[in-house]
């Protein structure tokens, strides 16, 4: 079929100028469904990816992200495929016979070996051995690491995942525990996430971990620990439950069905968002709200990155930006700074720094710059400043509402602001905060 003069190939790229060799064209991907069998002890994978997809165009060969692992045999539909080839990144499957635009397909991978972060620009991101345990953090470009996919996030799916272990282990993952079952020395976890999903935010967490539920509203919420750390989980995370209500009120219904937060043995740079769950390192822990900060800043990422996910990674401000905002929020809401405060303070701050990034576009290599975040929060409370406190949380929650579960833009998201006010505000804030090299003032006063 390679020699059809005629055959239809999807490109093996997204499109994506920050991470040109991730992602892939000419389908979509509906579902994964991933059943992992591991050993901890010797970190060995043996697993099963079954892929719904739907093609967006004639295909006789297409090709899925994985990295650094061996691929024992391809199927779609239940056939063995005419081949596949499989390179550090890309595997690279041509079909039996052509798959028509618009056909849905099923793509199942065999596949095996000692799973291991991916290099990046942005250091080793995806599947990585603890002391003890797994840590799966996936942010930009990691899922690959784990299991084949179209990895970019301008292709949300649904997700089953289904891991194997040694019994003594906690398994956590994305979604509802629908099912855990324990036979001769292992535990198979099932975790179900209907909600679309990017592949980035798919994790899958491994320790020796005890459970404690914080709260029942405004959604279930609980933290896996280690056993030593139960004391200072009580207190950093007793105050949740407060958090989600307070976002609940700015933002909306929380997106998903409950939030867990896992609480590492070892020790990690910096917390780290998933769907529907966060993980942070015994450091972040200190029993005296010590990492409250933190723990609003991933919480907002439930609405703003997980909901609500860029299709382009260069908008990376509407992740960060609303997620330091809410922090902001947090500390005005708990009776701390206001997030007047707070935004005065941010831009002093910038004012002493270098003013070269245009944040709506910072390039590859300052996505993940802190001046990202601090001007997109300030670029937010200059919209708030605008419109007054009352049209600008309805603004945002009309906006959540109205984008759930979607990729966005910068334009979608300027445009949604303009309609909403009935001016073009927010339309020139946006461009003097997020694609303007020199610091704006903030104008006006927030509402008393």
């Amino acid at each position: 079929m390679s020699q059809n003069p005629n055959a239809t190939y999807g490109s093996a790229s997204a499109g994506d100028p920050y991470l040109p060799a991730a992602g892939n064209d000419g389908y979509s991907v509906e579902f994964y469904d991933l059943e992992l069998d591991y050993r901890v002890a010797t970190n060995r994978l043996s697993a099963i990816a079954t892929i719904t997809a739907r093609a967006t165009m004639p295909l006789d060969r297409f090709s899925l992200d994985l990295a650094g692992l061996t691929v024992e045999k391809v199927l779609i539909d239940g056939v063995r495929v005419q081949k596949h080839t499989h390179s550090a990144r890309k595997l690279v499957i041509t079909a039996a016979h052509t798959i028509e635009a618009g056909e849905q397909f099923e793509v199942e991978v065999r596949y095996r070996g000692a799973p291991h972060p991916v290099r990046s620009p942005w250091g080793d991101v995806g599947w990585e051995e603890l002391t003890d345990g797994v840590l799966v953090a996936s942010q930009p470009s990691g899922a690959s690491s784990w299991f084949p996919c179209n990895d970019h996030p301008s292709n949300k799916a649904g997700f089953r995942i289904a891991v194997s272990c040694e019994a003594p282990y906690t398994v956590v993952a994305n979604g509802s525990l629908v099912s855990r079952m324990t036979r001769a020395g292992r535990t198979s976890w099932v975790y179900e996430s209907p909600e679309p999903m990017a592949t980035y935010l798919a994790t899958v967490q491994i320790g020796r971990y005890k459970a404690t539920a914080v709260a029942s509203a405004p959604v279930p919420h609980q933290v896996f620990h280690p056993a030593d750390l139960a004391n200072h989980v009580a207190v950093d995370f007793g105050r949740l439950g407060d958090m989600l209500a307070l976002f609940e009120k700015l933002f909306g219904p929380y997106p998903f069905s409950s939030y867990v937060v896992v609480v590492t043995d070892d020790e990690l740079e910096i917390p780290l968002e998933s769907q529907a769950l966060a993980t942070f390192g015994r450091n972040h822990v200190d029993g005296l709200h010590g990492s409250d900060r933190l723990i609003a800043h991933e919480l907002a990422h439930q609405w703003f990155g997980n909901s609500l996910t860029v299709a382009l990674w260069k908008d990376i401000w509407l992740h960060e930006g609303f997620a330091c905002y809410a922090e902001w929020l947090w500390s005005e809401g708990s009776g701390g700074k206001s997030a007047h405060e707070n935004a005065i303070a941010a831009a002093r701050r910038l004012e002493g720094l270098p003013k070269e990034i245009v944040i709506g576009d910072p390039g590859a290599a300052d996505m993940f710059d802190d001046r990202v975040y601090k001007r997109g929060a300030l670029a937010l409370h200059a919209i708030r400043l605008h419109l007054g406190d009352e049209r600008f949380f309805g603004l945002l929650r009309t906006y959540v509402d109205d984008r759930k579960f979607e990729n966005v833009s910068a334009e979608i998201f300027v445009e949604f602001s303009c309609a909403y006010s009935g001016d073009r505000a927010p339309e020139r804030l946006v461009q003097d905060w997020v694609y303007s090299t020199a610091l704006p003032t903030l104008v006006g006063q927030p509402t008393p």
